[in-house]
């Protein structure tokens, strides 16, 4: 029990970190690689939550997530490259 406490803390630290470069990030390329991160972030913190919990569905949302996360981070990487 303790040990998803101290991991909930340090996911939401790691949160907090990620949310600020996303915010003022230098270049839109830090922006979206902390966005991509975050979301890898939100993932792990669901499946952890899925094991806590002992509800699987916790588990299929943070598979839906990831992969939607992967999607998005190509397609803002071909806009940032000019190919789309």
């Amino acid at each position: 029990m303790i040990e998803f406490l101290i991991a909930a803390i340090l996911y939401l630290v790691l949160a907090v970190g990620l949310l600020y470069r996303v915010f003022r990030g230098p270049t839109a390329a830090d922006r979206m690689c902390a966005a991509d991160s975050l979301d890898l972030v939100t993932a792990v913190a669901l499946a952890l939550y899925s094991v806590y919990s002992g509800r699987s569905i916790y588990l299929d949302i943070s598979v839906v997530v990831a992969l939607l996360g992967f999607v998005s981070t190509v397609f803002v990487a071909r806009y940032l490259e000019g190919r789309l």
